[in-house]
């Protein structure tokens, strides 16, 4: 190696553990699987479209499992989430081309106070961009989205760029705003009672997601869908329902009859089912146009305080395991059947498994060999593993988290 050619391999070194550094110094990221990266650490997002109707309403967040929390630009607002450990994000609008000047003026102001404040994770351009109402013409169109996205990295590359999709546009659409956007999220509320009067967002089957299931589990289909949106390569949250669609009418239009909240099973399920599917975060969205308190506020904190104890589990890298599925005749169909993901953390293995279906199941797991038996988390039972075998009944859309035992 000639001198000339060792001082050239030195200076590339020198380059490429600057870059490496940098990365790891970088204070919010995204792992290869799409985990949130705060500090390096890989955190599952737990948040909030809303703040709770309440004289304390960042420590009850922050008491029943949230850490992330939409907020505005308010040094107070800030200052109160970050003293409870919140991180959050702050929707700053789009630079349109008619007010360019105006709106960058603005953009800019609220950026630069703002940048170094340690309770913003993320900033949004604009909610569900391409979605319009009854119509195939996108709200606001990629061009600005992208414009926006490029100023705000300008004057902030340190924090994510967060985008929420209606689950109904094209996978080809959607995929015109990868380019302005770091993390995208899809939000899903299939808890409709059958005979409502359609309004804003739902169709004229008076649902408002548009796949054949119909059902709970087609929030799992939504996250496949915006996996092939982003091709795998960005982080993924899904915005569960946190309301009854007739709340969303003006309480002279309401039908007391179609006022229907998601059950705690319901809103159990749909968090699971996403999980199960690859989301890397769960939002609720709507709870500003619920009584609160009420039954239903209790039944999703239960859901969110579940989810952050699982913080560890629900964080951890997926682990594979070559396990079968091999379902008992119960006298109906089995569709989708039971779905399953498994984390490893701390050299322990869980398996959360979600029954899919309307029907119940009945279903034993091949693969499990290396196992004694199953603590199931959250429900104070034990099952045996017989050669390798674990036999377990679910309900219709129910779900088992198992922690396998030597």
């Amino acid at each position: 190696m000639t001198r000339f050619t060792t001082i050239i391999f030195t200076i590339l070194l020198f380059v490429l553990a600057g870059c490496s550094e940098n990365k790891i110094q970088k204070k919010y990221d995204y792992d290869k699987d799409g985990m949130i990266l705060v500090d390096g650490k890989r955190t599952f997002i737990i948040g909030s479209y809303y703040l709770p109707k309440s004289e304390t309403p960042y420590k009850d967040l922050a008491d029943n499992g949230f850490n992330y929390v939409r907020l505005t630009a308010n040094q107070t607002e800030l200052e109160k989430a970050s003293q409870n450990n919140l991180l959050g994000w702050i929707s700053l609008g789009v630079i349109n081309k008619a007010s360019e000047k105006k709106d960058a003026e603005r953009l800019g102001k609220i950026i630069n106070e703002h940048k170094d404040n340690p309770a913003i994770l993320c900033w949004e351009i604009a909610d569900e961009p391409a979605y319009t109402w009854n119509s195939a013409e996108p709200r606001i169109k990629p061009e600005p989205m992208k414009n926006t996205y490029d100023f705000i990295k300008q004057l902030d590359n340190e924090h994510l760029i967060f985008t929420n999709h209606a689950p109904v546009n094209l996978i080809s659409t959607m995929q015109k705003y990868n380019n302005s956007t770091d993390v995208v999220a899809v939000d899903v509320y299939p808890v409709v009672p059958h005979g409502i009067i359609p309004t804003y967002a739902l169709l004229k089957d008076g649902m408002q997601g548009d796949l054949l299931n119909t059902y709970m589990s087609q929030v799992g289909e939504y996250v496949d869908k915006m996996k092939k949106v982003v091709n795998n390569s960005k982080p993924i949250f899904t915005v569960l329902q946190g309301f009854a669609w007739e709340m969303l009418k003006p309480e002279a239009e309401r039908n007391e009859a179609m006022i229907k909240y998601p059950t705690y099973e319901e809103s159990r399920f749909m968090a699971y089912n996403a999980i199960v599917h690859g989301a890397n975060g769960i939002l609720y969205w709507g709870w500003g146009y619920t009584p609160q308190p009420s039954e239903f506020m209790d039944n999703l904190y239960r859901v969110t305080s579940e989810l952050s104890n699982m913080q560890n589990i629900l964080s951890a890298k997926t682990s594979s395991m070559d396990i079968k599925k091999i379902y008992h005749e119960l006298g109906n169909s089995v569709d989708a059947g039971v779905e399953t993901i498994l984390k490893k953390t701390d050299g322990e293995y869980y398996l959360i498994a979600v029954n899919s279906d309307k029907n119940i199941v009945k279903v034993t797991l091949e693969g499990l060999q290396n196992y004694s038996n199953v603590t199931v988390l959250t429900e104070d039972r034990n099952l045996s593993i017989e050669n390798g075998n674990l036999t377990d009944t679910f309900e219709p859309f129910d779900v088992h988290i198992y922690k396998l035992n030597k």
